[in-house]
């Protein structure tokens, strides 16, 4: 077992990354004080793992009950996140109480949201199982629903008090959803790590043999990479922007095709795309560079074609929502070199229609 620590003082917390985590004993003690604890799961990873997981905590001394949603993005929603607080106020949890994720992204994104608002804030705990959720949406205390005109766009910042990356659940992921989890890893490494998008080119095919040594490299040094980067600017002030690389592109794809119709990491796959063909038009990263992006986005079954319906001003307009905007400036991050990007605001709509337009063959 692997644990890193994300630095935030008195609300700094553990991730565990190994096989068979006593889900028990981390609970216990990230929560030492707390009886009454509600898993929020979704009807696809409750029948995997709840019975399991209850009788982890229960052995801790802990009093469960769930809350079981419907899988899938499409239902990232307010309905599904009253469903979280009925089931907290029907059973009369107090504040004292917690909350565990036990998901992909959206259940975690959607638990912590509302652990964040039930009585203004109780703890909550990360349980990922998901590789995308392992390598990035359980970390850093983001948790949001969607609206239908953007997402993540209703949300708060609350820390979880630990999460359990329990590297075996992976073995029931189908490949898709590997792949998913690959564009958040290969993110990773073209914002802030040179030498891990080296070892991606090298080993991400790993992934789908389910080499677990690759899995467990890939998981740890991409939690290491976030919480440092979350350590240093926790609210996306700064720093933490570079994380939404390949997002702003991303999220107008999910949005147009309706959230759930591409996988968040498929939208992220062809974010980058999009964003280093920005950046290479620009003078930015040179075609060799950009080239080894797109091949490594291609080798890892992620989408690099533009949909046929969606056109520039589909982009623009979507583009607009999005949280990243300030005082109506689109703010886009877009690499220098391998291992660095930056945060630029002087894109015109020229420029992006002109880019779309190139991409999809547009004359």
């Amino acid at each position: 077992m692997r644990i890193i620590t994300v630095g935030l003082k008195e609300r700094s917390y553990p991730i565990y990354i190994g096989n068979e985590l006593n889900y028990g004993e981390i609970a216990r003690k990230a929560l030492p004080k707390t009886r009454d604890l509600l898993v929020v799961s979704n009807d696809t990873v409750a029948p995997l793992y709840m019975e399991q997981l209850k009788k982890d905590l229960e052995k801790h001394d802990f009093k469960v009950r769930e809350c079981i949603l419907k899988d899938g993005e499409c239902y990232k929603t307010v309905d599904s996140w009253m469903q979280i607080e009925t089931a907290l106020l029907q059973d009369g949890y107090g504040r004292d109480s917690a909350v565990v994720a036990l998901g992909g992204g959206v259940v975690g994104d959607m638990a912590g949201f509302a652990a964040a608002c039930y009585q203004r804030g109780i703890p909550f705990i990360q349980i990922p199982t998901t590789l995308l959720a392992m390598v990035d949406s359980s970390v850093g205390g983001k948790t949001a629903i969607n609206h239908p005109l953007g997402k993540n766009m209703i949300g708060a910042f609350h820390q979880p008090k630990a999460v359990a990356a329990e590297l075996s659940v992976l073995k029931s992921l189908p490949a898709r959803e590997l792949s998913c989890g690959l564009g958040e890893i290969i993110k990773t490494g073209i914002i802030y790590d040179q030498d891990f998008f080296l070892y991606l080119e090298k080993h991400a095919h790993k992934v789908y043999e389910l080499d677990f040594d690759v899995i467990s490299h890939i998981v740890q040094r991409c939690c290491e990479i976030k919480a440092e980067v979350v350590s240093k600017d926790e609210q996306e002030h700064g720093l933490r922007a570079i994380l939404n690389f390949g997002h702003t592109f991303g999220h107008a794809v999910e949005a147009f095709l309706g959230f759930g119709t591409w996988l968040h990491g498929e939208g992220v796959g062809l974010g980058m795309v999009i964003a280093s063909a920005l950046a290479k038009k620009r003078g930015l990263i040179s075609a060799e560079d950009f080239e080894r992006i797109h091949a490594l986005i291609v080798r890892c079954r992620l989408p690099d074609r533009i949909p046929e319906n969606m056109q520039a001003q589909d982009f623009l307009r979507l583009m607009r929502h999005d949280k990243k905007v300030r005082q109506g400036v689109i703010r886009y991050v877009l690499p220098e070199r391998l291992g660095q990007v930056g945060l630029y605001t002087d894109v015109s709509d020229e420029e992006v229609v002109s880019l779309i337009n190139d991409l999809k063959g547009i004359k």
